[in-house]
């Protein structure tokens, strides 16, 4: 097995094409970035826009929104990011159409409703601190509850709701990023690198196509000795795919060194979960690689562009030829970011820049993780039940 590890190695290195795709696309679309996107952080900086707020019977039961939009909107506060507007949901509209606001908040019960005339950094904005307020008032209540639980189990039943509030509020104002900072911090082009990576890790599907390709009699010569030859047939198939994976891993490091040393790109102080991440988009690549080399019936050249499409496709849904797109997205077909593993990456490394906790992080590593599984599971299924008349 050790041999045929070193063999496939070997041969996915002479491959020229393989070595283009896997390790030098990804630097020179890199480096284009850098030459296109390195003076928008400063030119760009993020300004107050106006929004309007509906007040309705919701907004006003739900004291935690209010005072946070309220410190957002807050004309003393330095970090302020947006001018608010107050009204009924007509004249909000009416301000919508006209151009006077950029979006409409509104409460419906515990559902943010938000609404937009167009896509942007400021409606992305808006966006994530309608989402990161709800996500704070979760775990507000949530620690609330296992306080007042843990009081009643001591024997104390003369709760201090407001005091319990106050002292876990308390305790997220110590946190290192406030909700002003981590929004003024949002560099939105680096939504552009995170699709960089998840591209570099799906493109490695590639080399695990090309890899089990090898092995299929339909396909190559070798394969026709693969199957009449008294090895094992799955062993040859794993060491082929372990080595394809291999490779894959170290044109992703190439990468990260290149981003991080050379084109200076910040992917923030979780270097471990990051590592963590692109390890696991490059399993997905690789699944999907593995996917598209058993289930097409198509050639080889065939089945390569079948994956680079559905790799730039799925990127191009996730931000990278532009941020608004995943958006977009997001707000009218959600599931299609649920399923897309361009998507998945790219979310992971947004969650660990931009948010405090890390359970969307955990979700996008564990959809990752199934969606590789089912994959992998169906293609072997599949690739079992091969049989060939005649090679």
């Amino acid at each position: 097995m050790l041999h045929t590890f070193h063999y496939s190695l070997k041969t996915l290195f002479r491959n020229r094409m393989l070595l283009f795709w896997t390790f030098a696309f990804p630097l020179i679309l890199g480096s284009l970035f850098h030459m296109a996107f390195s003076n928008i952080s400063e030119s760009e900086k993020l300004t107050v826009f106006p929004i309007a707020i509906i007040e309705n019977d919701s907004w006003q039961e739900n004291e935690f929104f209010r005072e946070a939009f309220s410190a957002l909107g807050d004309e003393n506060n330095a970090d302020q990011l947006f001018k608010i507007r107050y009204a009924d949901r007509p004249e909000a509209k009416a301000w919508l159409q006209n151009g006077e606001v950029e979006g409409i908040l509104e409460l419906d019960g515990e559902n943010v409703l938000l609404t937009f005339d167009s896509e942007g950094i400021d409606q992305t904005i808006l966006k994530f601190a309608a989402d990161e307020v709800a996500q704070k008032k979760q775990i507000v209540e949530a620690l609330s509850q296992e306080e007042i639980k843990a009081q009643l189990a001591a024997g104390n039943f003369a709760i201090d709701a407001d005091g319990i509030r106050e002292k876990i509020e308390a305790r997220l104002a110590e946190e290192k990023d406030t909700l002003q900072t981590a929004v003024s911090e949002l560099d939105y082009v680096m939504i552009e690198y995170y699709s960089l990576i998840a591209m570099t890790c799906l493109y490695g599907g590639i080399l695990a196509m090309t890899a089990l390709n090898q092995n299929l009699a339909n396909l190559s010569d070798k394969g026709k000795r693969v199957a009449v030859s008294p090895a094992s047939k799955g062993r040859t198939v794993l060491a082929s795919v372990a080595a394809s994976f291999a490779a894959q891993l170290l044109g992703l490091a190439i990468l990260f060194l290149f981003t991080i040393f050379v084109l200076k790109v910040d992917f923030g102080s979780h270097s471990g979960l990051v590592v963590l991440l692109a390890v696991v988009g490059s399993l997905a690549g690789l699944a999907l690689g593995i996917a598209v080399g058993g289930l097409v019936k198509a050639s080889e050249n065939s089945k390569t562009g079948i994956l680079i499409a559905i790799t730039m496709f799925g990127c191009f849904l996730s931000g990278m030829m532009g941020i608004t797109m995943k958006y977009v997205v997001d707000k009218n077909v959600p599931w299609v970011n649920k399923l897309n593993p361009a998507a998945m990456i790219t979310d992971g490394f947004y969650a660990l820049y931009a948010y405090h906790s890390f359970s969307r992080f955990w979700w996008n590593v564990a959809s990752l993780c199934l969606f590789s599984a089912v994959l992998i599971i169906l293609s072997a299924c599949v690739l079992r039940r091969q049989k060939y008349d005649s090679i």
